[in-house]
């Protein structure tokens, strides 16, 4: 039950956050080399205000979902102020270096011998961030920059896949399942899945050594957590071996031909009757006003693989795997998906 008081504590969090990360965002496009949108793209795109009020309605979603018991308030309504400050001073840092290589014509592929042991798919600097995914610095700053580029809706965007997370666990052992987050980047995700269970065993997986590290920095308050550093394509998992399967934003940064390979390697590490949630972009047509900035959204920020993933339809490439589709909701500009491997017979 949400108090009185609670509700006015996360109006006025989430209000100062999305003031803070907005002012960012909108002085991020000012100083910014990126390419400009074309005129007759952007007559296709939300107008400012629009993409503003869709972001208080998916705050109010969140309250709602908060008011229902699907999830608790968040963790981290209230920060370090100095903390914050100090993260501001290295995202505008981070993003003077960012304008500086592309007046450059700098590369967009990372190819440092210490990556050399990566796929070249994974060998670039998405969202033209530095080191891509490659260095402490980069994993430190990369909640803050994806907050920044969403106006400060990022974790509750995230927190949607809590709702079918709650419908699955209801009435189950908690101490009896596990998860398994892949691509779990700096285990942000998780912090909101532990805040709620924290008896629920999970896996974080992610691809890169950096960004596991601060991963395992932000669960440190938890314990039934293990940590594997795998491709999502090749995971050295035992067959069935998870209950549960989450999976945010990452399908967009993998090339076509991986799409089928990441879809396969999940249906077989799950159970049988086991849950995949996916959170991912929204895709062309799931809210028609928003297409003009899905294809905008490739040219401005360096994702080489976006385009692969607009044009692929979702549901048929899991079921392919043997997954079923069971809802998909709208969620700001993401979708979420909850697919389910057939029981037993």
């Amino acid at each position: 039950m949400v108090t009185a008081l609670e509700r006015t504590a996360y109006r006025l969090s989430q209000g100062i956050r999305l003031g803070w990360y907005g002012a960012q965002s909108a002085l991020t496009t000012r100083l910014s080399e990126r390419v400009k949108a074309p005129p007759e793209l952007r007559a296709r795109m939300p107008t400012a205000a629009a993409l503003s009020e869709d972001r208080r309605n998916l705050m109010r979603r969140d309250l709602a979902n908060i008011e229902a018991g699907y999830y608790r308030l968040p963790h981290d309504m209230v920060n370090n102020p100095a903390e914050i400050l100090r993260r501001a001073v290295l995202y505008f840092t981070d993003l003077r270096s960012i304008n500086a290589r592309l007046r450059q014509g700098g590369t967009t592929e990372i190819r440092a011998a210490t990556t050399e042991r990566y796929p070249d798919y994974y060998r670039q600097s998405f969202h033209h961030q530095t080191d891509g995914y490659f260095s402490r610095q980069s994993a430190e700053l990369y909640d803050y920059q994806v907050e920044v580029l969403f106006g400060g809706v990022a974790d509750a965007m995230r927190r949607q896949a809590l709702v079918p997370l709650h419908h699955f666990l209801r009435g189950r052992r908690i101490a009896g399942t596990r998860l398994i987050d892949i691509a779990c980047g700096t285990g942000r995700f998780l912090t909101f899945v532990k805040d709620n269970y924290p008896r629920l065993a999970v896996t974080a997986l992610d691809i890169s050594p950096f960004y596991l590290e601060e991963a395992k920095r932000h669960l440190r308050p938890w314990s039934r957590v293990a940590f594997v550093e795998s491709r999502a394509e090749a995971m050295e998992l035992p067959d069935e071996s998870f209950d549960v399967a989450t999976c945010i934003y990452l399908i967009h940064e993998l090339p076509a031909e991986l799409h089928a390979k990441v879809a396969a390697e999940i249906a077989r590490i799950l159970k049988p009757d086991g849950l995949l949630i996916l959170v991912d972009s929204l895709q062309p047509g799931d809210r028609p006003e928003y297409d003009g900035l899905l294809e905008y959204f490739p040219m401005a920020f360096h994702e080489p693989y976006f385009i692969d993933y607009l044009r692929r339809d979702l549901s048929r490439l899991f079921a392919e795997a043997g997954l079923t589709t069971e809802r998909v909701d709208l969620a700001y500009l993401s979708k979420v998906m909850t697919l389910r491997k057939p029981a037993a017979s």
